[in-house]
């Protein structure tokens, strides 16, 4: 089949998260500037780059993780992994603004190094972050869409003594959770290596 997805796709449910799948979670911590804490996953995130590490949430709406970051300009991504998956849910929720996720999913903020957003603490890793731009993306049209994707500096990093094997993080054992499309999710629990080619070679 082919379609245009501003003309629909006659399927039951749209397939675009299912093919743009998996995609590592943001579970990103924010604190309000009146200090209220917000817990909320983001299923568009990821990595941007290295030296300096850059990481990047995306924000359909402007939710409580995006006006806290703008304002305070710090923020969290928190592993997501097997055994926070309910949590992680719970964290979802579409609480009024003032409320924590944390208190709400039974999580306890860890209080951060270099930020002040605090970490969770159960999670295996946590990324601690500056914002460094929000860009607001437009459509063909140059017409604004409500989405804010904010950037963010990793300046601490976190590691569980746990969930390293042989000093490198082990994404087995810890079980990173990925999203994937409608209401799934998968975990990794198997690894493969393959060597890049060289053209000289």
């Amino acid at each position: 089949m082919f379609y245009e997805p501003s003309k629909g796709h006659g399927l039951p449910h749209d397939p675009f998260k299912a093919l743009v799948a998996p995609r590592p979670i943001g579970w990103i911590s924010t604190q309000a500037k009146d200090g209220s804490l917000n817990l909320a996953p983001y299923s568009f995130f990821n990595a941007l780059g290295t030296n300096p590490h850059l990481v990047m949430f995306c924000s359909e709406g402007a939710k409580d993780s995006y006006t806290n970051a703008l304002e305070t300009g710090e923020f969290v991504a928190n592993l997501v992994s097997s055994d926070l998956i309910e949590q992680m849910n719970a964290s979802s929720v579409d609480a009024p603004h003032g409320v924590s996720e944390f208190d709400y999913a039974g999580l306890t903020p860890e209080p951060s190094r270099l930020v002040r957003p605090p970490r969770v603490r159960e999670a295996h890793a946590a990324l601690e972050c500056k914002v460094t731009e929000i860009l607001s993306p437009k459509d063909l049209n140059g017409d604004p869409t409500s989405r804010y994707m904010i950037i963010g500096q990793v300046v601490g990093v976190y590691i569980s003594d746990d969930a390293l094997t042989d000093g490198m993080f082990d994404v087995v054992k810890a079980g990173n959770v990925a999203r994937l499309g409608y209401l799934d999710f998968s975990n990794v629990k198997q690894v493969f290596q393959r060597t890049r080619p060289r053209w000289k070679d």
